[in-house]
């Protein structure tokens, strides 16, 4: 496995291992400012993104004001189309599903488009489990697989990858001979040419959903290598793995939500390839799948409606906010410990997942806001990650020392006078330990901060008494007499 799939409990030791990896920061550099100037430049070409981010948002916003509604709708069309609608509540139960449908057609291989739901469920390992083989077909999906590794992006799963690296992969793992990889089109070639022959051989294919269109019993995927449309239409069954909060009421919402996704995703006004799939192959089609199966699931999603952190819902998974932020600029998606990195995933993964390390992920912001400023549906995810700050909190259980010291704290923050009274010597003393080197390595009670890093020792007097000072200065008539 790559030395960025570190799986150490803490975050920050997670990050300095990604820090030190050398191929992940060269895969980074180069990745970074490309989906940055391709946004930008996208937006550009139209006059009125911010007016399309708002048709987006309501979109959004009618569809989970009315979830329920419009998903039974959804179902109630899906099965006047031939095609049937199963629900899961957790991702057992959909793995579970999967499974079993797989069986029932007697499957052997299966193909398989990009799902972010089916990698939150871990799909690949229940169905390597099960003695079914599973073949990722996108390009990017195809590489980690080769690698036995996690996505580290929603979008670009193996932006993490070295060009050196994917050509290792591929002479390992491709009994082709030598042969000329320098070129990244010879690698894409070569991945056709391996790729094709499993399309032709699977017997179940299985896609994820970009949306869920109630008004037809619509699924929807969007891609840019056309292997979503090969997975879905050349196999006998096509199996749909989604989530709930995919649904929207209609084709109009639908256009609404495709003009922001591809520019903000990718820097394209709409991706190569968007797809719409309604029911199974139909008495005049010549080609298509004979049975059509959507799995929904929950997922703890249900639990968020209506709650302060609703909005996270409203995601479209672009992945903009991942692209421009600071942070997974730095240590890469490998380093959150999920399927869902960056901002989203900071607010996300905790939301759904609830593992006790899962609050590390919202304290791993600049809160710099360049998230909330490029979403396309305007999730406020600093506010969200606050929240979610503050909710950790709450729940944190503490010291008795710890709370007697918070409470001190309070208390003296109430009493501007006993507390300047305080802290003046206070800093003064601090200044005097920590002599020329301006630092501390260690201080009692900072051991959270001193462990990474050196505390600085106060210079100078505090802003109060440079603002009194100054206050004297400019006005020598409110100075005091004796």
């Amino acid at each position: 496995m790559s030395g960025v799939q570190i799986q150490e409990p803490d975050f920050i030791a997670r990050s300095r291992g990604a820090l030190d990896d050398d191929n992940l920061q060269q895969a980074l550099e180069k990745a970074g400012s490309g989906f940055v100037h391709k946004r930008q430049a996208a937006i550009e070409r139209v006059p009125n993104f911010e007016a399309m981010r708002d048709r987006a948002l309501r979109a959004r916003q009618r569809a989970l004001k009315n979830l329920d509604i419009y998903l039974l709708h959804f179902e109630k069309k899906v099965q006047e189309a031939g095609g049937k609608v199963h629900w899961v509540e957790t991702p057992e139960q959909m793995r579970e599903t999967v499974v079993g449908l797989c069986r029932q057609y007697e499957a052997k291989t299966v193909t398989k488009g990009k799902s972010m739901v089916g990698e939150e469920v871990e799909l690949n390992e229940a169905l390597e489990e099960a003695g079914i083989e599973p073949q990722e077909t996108d390009l990017g999906e195809y590489v980690i697989q080769l690698a036995h590794e996690r996505p580290s992006h929603i979008v670009a799963p193996a932006l993490h990858k070295t060009k050196a690296q994917v050509q290792a992969l591929f002479r390992d793992n491709h009994p082709l001979g030598e042969r000329d990889l320098d070129a990244v089109e010879s690698i894409v070639n070569e991945a056709r040419d391996v790729i094709r022959e499993r399309f032709l051989q699977a017997d179940v294919g299985i896609t994820g959903a970009n949306m869920l269109i109630a008004e037809t019993g619509t699924a929807a995927i969007v891609t840019n290598e056309g292997n979503g449309d090969l997975t879905a239409t050349l196999p006998k069954t096509h199996i749909v793995t989604t989530s709930i909060d995919k649904v929207i009421p209609t084709w109009k919402d639908a256009s609404a939500i495709l003009r922001v996704l591809a520019r903000s995703a990718t820097g394209q006004d709409i991706t190569t390839y968007t797809t719409f799939f309604t029911g199974p192959k139909g008495t005049q089609d010549k080609d298509g799948p004979e049975n059509l199966h959507i799995v929904l699931m929950d997922n703890r999603r249900t639990e968020i409606l209506g709650t302060e952190f609703q909005d996270m819902l409203h995601c479209i998974r672009c992945g903009a906010c991942m692209n421009h932020c600071p942070v997974y600029q730095s240590v890469g998606g490998h380093t959150y410990n999920s399927v869902y990195p960056g901002p989203m995933g900071a607010v996300l993964t905790p939301l759904l997942r609830h593992g006790k390390d899962d609050y590390q992920l919202p304290n791993a912001s600049t809160f710099c806001g360049r998230c909330e400023s490029v979403c396309p549906v305007r999730i406020p995810l600093p506010g969200l990650m606050r929240k979610l700050r503050d909710k950790e909190q709450r729940e944190a259980t503490r010291s008795k020392a710890s709370t007697m010291a918070v409470r001190l704290f309070c208390r003296l923050s109430r009493r501007p006078g006993l507390y300047r009274r305080l802290t003046s010597p206070a800093v003064k003393v601090l200044r005097w330990l920590a002599g020329n080197r301006g630092r501390f390595r260690s201080l009692p009670m900072m051991s959270g901060w001193t462990r990474y890093r050196d505390f600085s020792a106060p210079q100078g007097s505090s802003f109060q008494t440079q603002w009194r000072q100054q206050q004297r200065q400019s006005h020598p008539e409110n100075r005091r007499h004796g």
